[in-house]
């Protein structure tokens, strides 16, 4: 047997797309482990199950009211929702529509017995009823089931948006990764789950995936299962009523220390990776995720070739997700950077990429972003066009709905321009306060490229001079809330090449170690645009003061 198609929901554990149907017709879940035998012949007509990819029919069934869950006909043609009938009349089957954009590309069919079938794909689609509703507003109430959804609709007057997952509690979170962007432009989420553990469970992990203050958890009446219940027993007022109480999810931050020594003494490590290069691994004991580093150089100093070798490194190194916004370039660019460390050599000046071909730079693409490293790698297309909601909301979405486990953020006075305040040290301290807050919310570790100011006298970091903390541009907010900050010094104008093409590493705050000063010394290589870290000693008995 062999798979005729993969990434398909499975309805044993409600994941969207952990399962894979061999040719026969059987499925397997590589998350659960369930094996579901191929389906039988009915009528000589193959049941559809829901794992199945059966060709969609936008137009099956009609419109009717849903009469046994006291749904209008006005919602039912709202939401899209047609219904079957079978020869006396009665209701056998809901059709769900769901849709990429504006474009519907599947449905998902409800039978009396509670089985759900699946038309077309699911595959990129959002939420149900997502199409109907432009992005942003002041609220938006998310549920657990279509019927829920255009329930709650109903009961709220038909005035406010109401969207549901896809699949049920088991994979609410998983749903809301990939709508992320759409439900984080409202004021405020209000999640209104199942009356029972599995909903109030899936409520608390999906609020923990939004942005603090944003999502808010409806708890309705104890006698109620659902919206749908509600909407049944013509409850109207009083869901209206719990709805403007849903309480905003404010996770518990107040621990009692005595009751608390075995989560102490069984925490989870900080995962952690060495630099590349080992006189930071010496200072710093490598890189961790749940920190923000600061990489720190005066203009011209290598801070580029630095990033790009840490993007190399980490694709490389790591199993993680990995997100970079460089917002003084375009994603090409940015591809370009990562991929001339994979070649060891400077493929984003026309004469070097000349001498490869298409079918090298292929290769070179396939090394680097497909196999292993398939769906790892995600760069922001920023086109040009920014603003600084725009980048924090794509930020988070890289880090929440793309699950980027390490960000390299290049560069923070990028951000500064994006940003309505006129007064520079009060743009950033507001930007590294969010910036920390997303780091210690999300887990991820950051990676983030800040200038320097200029300094008085002759000689400014072009030529050579030893950084400090003070030197970082704009505001103290820089150093005090990053984990650590990393500075680059070179003498750019130095008559000796070897000197003119050495970069100083030096670390000036270490929140975990506590270890700062000079770490090591890294060369670049012109013909190759790589760095290679060189002996200190070495470059001090050579070179003296001028090194």
């Amino acid at each position: 047997m062999s798979f005729v198609q993969t990434h398909i929901p499975c309805t044993e554990c409600g994941g969207s797309d952990c399962a894979a149907m061999n040719d026969d017709g059987s499925v397997k879940c590589f998350s659960c482990g369930v094996f579901t035998p191929k389906p039988k012949q009915e009528n000589n007509v193959t049941s559809i199950t829901n794992f199945q990819k059966a060709p969609m029919n936008t137009n099956h069934g009609e419109f009717y009211p849903l009469s046994d869950r006291n749904i209008s006909l006005q919602t039912a043609k709202k939401y899209r929702v047609r219904s079957v009938k079978d020869s006396t009349g009665q209701i056998v089957e809901h059709v769900y529509p769901y849709y990429s954009g504006n474009e519907q590309i599947g449905s998902k069919i409800r039978k009396p017995d509670k089985n759900f079938l699946w038309t077309g794909t699911n595959k990129g689609a959002g939420l149900f009823g997502q199409q109907l509703f432009q992005s942003g507003g002041k609220y938006i109430t998310l549920v657990e089931g279509e019927v829920d959804a255009m329930s709650a609709y109903e009961l709220m007057g038909s005035q406010w948006p109401v969207v549901s997952i896809r699949n049920g509690a088991q994979s609410a979170d998983r749903d809301v990764k990939d709508s992320l962007e759409f439900l984080e432009s409202f004021d405020n989420i209000i999640i209104c789950f199942d009356n029972d553990k599995h909903g109030r469970d899936a409520a608390k992990k999906v609020a923990k995936l939004l942005r603090p203050g944003k999502a808010k958890i409806m708890e309705l009446p104890v006698d109620f299962k659902d919206a749908n219940d509600m909407l049944r027993a013509g409850q109207h007022k009083s869901f209206v009523h719990h709805w403007w109480n849903a309480k905003l999810y404010t996770p518990s931050g107040v621990l009692n220390v005595s009751e608390n020594v075995e989560n102490y003494l069984h925490r989870t490590r900080k995962d952690s990776i060495p630099f590349p290069w080992k006189g930071l691994n010496e200072k710093l004991e490598g890189l961790r995720a749940g920190e923000l580093v600061t990489l720190t150089g005066g203009t011209g100093l290598g801070k580029s070739s630095v990033t790009r070798e840490l993007e190399h490194w980490l694709i490389k190194k790591t199993r993680d997700n990995v997100g970079v916004m460089a917002l003084e370039e375009n994603w090409q660019r940015t591809i370009d950077g990562i991929l001339s460390i994979e070649a060891d050599a400077r493929l984003h000046l026309d004469s070097v990429r000349n001498l490869f071909d298409q079918d090298d730079l292929r290769q070179i693409h396939h090394q680097m972003f497909d196999g292993d490293n398939k769906d790892r790698v995600w760069v922001y297309g920023h086109l040009g066009m920014n603003d600084l909601e725009s980048v924090f909301s794509k930020l988070r979405y890289m880090i929440i709905g793309c699950d980027c486990k390490w960000i390299v953020l290049d560069h923070l006075h990028m951000l500064v321009l994006l940003s309505d305040d006129p007064d520079e040290r009060k743009a950033i301290d507001m930007i590294m306060h969010r910036l920390r807050t997303l780091v210690e919310e999300t887990g991820c570790g950051m990676i983030l490229v800040s200038h320097l100011r200029r300094t008085q006298g002759d000689r400014g970091h072009e030529n050579g001079i030893e950084t400090a903390l003070n030197h970082l541009r704009g505001s103290q907010s820089i150093a005090q809330l990053s984990d650590c900050v990393i500075s680059l010094e070179r003498n750019q104008q130095s008559d000796d090449p070897m000197v003119a093409c050495t970069t100083k590493v030096r670390v000036l705050k270490s929140r975990y170690t506590g270890d700062v000063g000079l770490a090591t010394h890294l060369f670049y290589d012109k013909e190759t645009g790589r760095l290679s870290e060189v002996d200190i000693d070495t470059m001090i008995d050579e070179f003296g003061d001028e090194i």
